[in-house]
């Protein structure tokens, strides 16, 4: 089956995956874009399953300060190398991360670091899984796991801290 070029630049936007990765996935969903997507997305998962185990020391820290500075947070998200750290999709990643941090006030990154005794929900309280503040129907590891797909490499969010005026 032949895929246009024009076909494969729409898939490449709507996904950020790569030039090859498009074409692939459109030959073996026969030139649908939707089916194209879901097995973008599920190449996206079983790739970030692989490099979970990949050491990622290297990162950015980002700051956010909301309008009328009374909420800031910092955020430090990893990744294996620099040159990843330097790339638009990764800044991109940290600055919506310390958006959602900003806005959804989450107690802690994983649910693996809430106190057992604690009532919370860890869908609220958790950040990895609440609800992405920008498409809801995606979580914010969702998210962390297409920012892997897209750059190749580990990402973690190691920690951060929210600070609001009088808490």
């Amino acid at each position: 089956m032949q895929i246009s070029t024009a076909t494969i630049k729409n898939l490449r936007e709507k996904t950020g995956a790569g030039v090859m990765d498009c074409k692939k996935a459109l030959t073996e969903a026969q030139g649908d874009i939707d089916k194209a997507i879901e097995i973008l997305n599920q190449r996206g998962i079983s790739l970030a399953r692989k490099k979970s185990e990949r050491v990622a020391e290297q990162g950015i820290i980002e700051a956010y300060v909301h309008p009328g500075g009374k909420i800031g947070v910092l955020v430090e998200v990893n990744c294996e190398t620099d040159f990843v750290a330097r790339t638009d999709e990764f800044k991109e990643l940290a600055h919506n991360l310390a958006l959602q941090a900003a806005a959804m006030c989450p107690q802690c990154v994983s649910p693996e670091e809430l106190p057992e005794e604690t009532d919370e929900d860890p869908n609220a309280a958790c950040l990895l899984l609440q609800p992405y503040i920008k498409d809801p129907n995606k979580t914010i590891q969702d998210i962390v796991t297409e920012t892997i797909a897209k750059v190749g490499e580990n990402i973690k969010i190691r920690r951060f801290v929210r600070y609001e005026l009088g808490s």
